[in-house]
């Protein structure tokens, strides 16, 4: 997966924004303003690509046992975020999407019952 493909994935999802909230370099996509996923710009053009995604706390920690390119969250909660590092190519991206897939539910999860209301209306 390159950025071009995280981009047009995350961008798919119901009711995602893209911002750049912190700085011109790190792209954050948020659901009914709440993030879910972030990636520096700069590091994917030098090839150290990698997405911070919310993760529940023990799936995290069996990913990072399981996978050298899932660390604890960079500049994130440790325990709910994981850095994925795409461009290593040791996950597959059916697992980066899937990973994707689970930060974005994890959020809704976690939204007020008006919020997750107002997205099954969209």
């Amino acid at each position: 997966m390159n950025i071009e493909d995280f981009h047009q994935y995350c961008m798919g999802k119901k009711a995602v924004t893209e911002h750049f909230p912190f700085d011109k370099d790190t792209l954050v996509f948020k659901v009914l303003g709440k993030m879910f996923a972030l990636a520096s710009l700069s590091r994917w053009e030098k090839g150290e690509g990698f997405i911070n995604l919310k993760c529940d706390s023990e799936y995290a920690q069996e990913l990072r046992e399981q996978y050298d390119s899932v660390k604890p969250g960079y500049h994130m909660h440790k325990q709910q975020w994981n850095s994925v590092y795409i461009q290593t190519g040791e996950l597959p991206t059916s697992l980066v999407k899937e990973l994707i897939d689970h930060s974005y539910d994890m959020v809704v999860k976690g939204m007020s019952k008006k919020m997750q209301s107002q997205l099954k209306e969209l």
